[in-house]
Order: structure tokens, then C-alpha cells, then sequence
């Protein structure tokens, strides 16, 4: 696998493939890579000739009191991890290298309509930076295919709205969320829990299965609520948010849930200092992602 730091080695080499009529599929991480963002690897690979990740660690898109400074940063270990995936090359560019002029006057790429609930309220901006950086990263790696996991079922869905709407020449796909063997959803951010948070962390994605159930059985939208919240807060949860929307809007919805109804359930909440994040779809009679 080659890593390559500047931009004009990540064109140099996908112009080369491009010249050979290869295709390219693309995995945009910020590194810390557990199986999650491996298995990006592995579905690139399944339908793409090349495949090329990114480790670049945003600052775009976090908050002032979120944890940029803090957030792991393990090159050498993620390295080692895509070699084996069999990843063909590996952008991996300074802060300075994506933004030459600053931060603070950079062009932004915004998608209002789907970032205005759920982690576009608890995270003011941070979408904005996730559409720029991701806009930017397509822009130079040129990918046929792109590939994101589900379990941030948000920005998956944000990014499909923006590659549709600038008529980018990209697939995007979702990957199925990798697990742990209790189900709680894998992310860079659980090393954060303490043991005796880790043990009920898997709550979270207890609670999702329980309310999708409870909704297809006739419950109504304001009861499984209540009963989620008391649920997570019962085990030592903070939740952020635990909304019960149309999938394809991401608008909040209300009443009983219709057999064959697109709906999602999407959750955030504190653990600690862990905030965690999970999903869960309801399309007919399917409860489970």
C-alpha cells in the first residue's frame, strides 16, 4: 500500500489508474480504524478495481467544546490495519495540506434541509463541515464509488443528497454497522467508555430494538419515546436525541407507525464521556440493520 501526504501524489497516482481505465472505490475516514471502517475496504474492493482510503481528522467539523484535540490519532496502527485489508493507497494530508488559506474564510458546502434536526442540532456546523471536507476529498480522489458506513445514518444520508445535488459523478453506498458481539455499534469514541459503562453500553441498541417493536406492534410515537428515555436513563445514559423520523426527510414524525411506512430511528447519547451513536430502520416488518 502507498500513503501519500500531498495532493499532488493523490492525483498523480489516481490519474494514472484513470489512464489504465481502472476503477476506483473510495473509504473517507478519520482514522482510529476499527472493523467498521475496514469493511468500507472490503466492499470497495468487492466491486472496485483500486481502492483508496483517507485519514484526515476535520477540523471543520467539530465544535469548540467537542473533542478535536483529544481525538485518537493512530497513523502507523491504521496503516497496518488497511495493508492487510488490502487497500492500494492511503491519503493521509496535514491540516494545511486541505485547507492552504485557513479554516475560518474556507468556501463551504451546506445541505439545510436534512441537518436541521437530530445531530444538526446538537452540533451546530458540524454537518457544514462534513459536506465541504467530503465535496473536497471526491473532488481530488475522483472515486466511481464511495463508501460510508450506516451507522451514522445522517450524514449517509446528507451525502447522497449532496453528491445528488452538485451532480458529482460518484456512487454513494452504505455499508452495513459492524458490531460488537453485544450489538453495541463499533466507533473510534468507545475507547472513551470506563468497564463499568462499556458493560451497558449495548443498551443503546437494546433500546432502538425494543422501540421499533413497540412501534410495529401500534405504540404511538410519544409513548416509545417516554419509554426510551427512561430506558437509557435508567442505566446512566444522557441522551442527546432519540427521534423517531421519515427516513428519507429525516423530519420528526407522530401518531402510529404504518406497515411499509420508511421510518428510522435515530439516536445519540452520553455514556461518560462517550457519546454514543445507532440507528435502527422500519421498512414493513423489519426491525433490524
Amino acid at each position: 500500500m502507498q500513503t501519500v501526504n500531498s495532493i499532488a501524489a493523490l492525483r498523480e497516482q489516481i490519474a494514472a489508474w484513470k489512464r489504465e481505465g481502472l476503477t476506483v472505490g473510495f473509504a473517507p475516514t478519520m482514522g482510529n480504524l476499527h472493523a467498521g471502517h475496514i469493511s468500507l475496504i472490503t466492499e470497495a474492493l468487492k466491486s472496485c478495481d483500486k481502492a483508496v482510503s483517507s485519514v484526515f481528522v476535520n477540523p471543520l467539523q467539530f465544535g469548540p467544546n467537542e473533542d478535536l484535540e483529544a481525538y485518537p490519532r493512530t497513523l502507523a496502527d491504521d496503516q497496518k490495519k488497511l495493508e492487510v485489508a488490502g487497500c492500494d493507497l492511503l491519503f493521509a494530508p496535514p491540516v494545511q495540506e486541505m485547507y492552504p488559506n485557513g479554516q475560518a474564510a474556507v468556501t463551504t458546502v451546506s445541505v439545510p434541509n436534512l441537518t436541521k434536526h437530530h445531530c444538526g442540532v446538537s452540533r451546530p456546523g458540524h454537518f457544514d463541515g462534513v459536506t465541504t471536507v467530503v465535496t473536497k476529498l471526491l473532488a481530488l480522489v475522483q472515486p466511481d464509488r464511495a463508501y460510508f458506513g450506516k451507522k451514522d445514518f445522517q450524514q449517509l444520508r446528507v451525502i447522497k443528497q449532496m453528491v445528488a445535488d452538485l451532480c458529482l459523478p460518484v456512487e454513494v453506498l452504505g455499508v452495513e454497522t459492524s458490531r460488537e458481539t453485544d450489538g453495541l455499534a463499533m466507533s473510534s469514541r468507545n475507547q472513551y467508555l470506563t468497564t463499568e459503562q462499556r458493560a451497558v453500553a449495548s443498551t443503546l441498541r437494546k433500546t432502538l430494538i425494543n422501540a421499533a417493536e413497540a412501534l410495529q406492534q401500534g405504540e404511538t410515537v410519544e409513548a416509545v419515546f417516554e419509554q426510551s428515555q427512561q430506558a437509557l436513563t435508567a442505566v446512566g445514559f444522557k441522551p442527546d436525541y432519540f427521534n423517531i423520523s421519515d427516513a428519507d426527510t429525516l423530519e420528526p414524525q407522530q401518531g402510529c407507525y404504518q406497515a411499509g411506512q420508511n421510518w428510522v430511528i435515530l439516536a445519540s447519547a452520553f455514556l461518560g464521556k462517550a457519546r454514543l451513536l445507532d440507528n435502527i430502520e422500519l421498512i414493513a416488518t423489519k426491525t433490524q440493520q
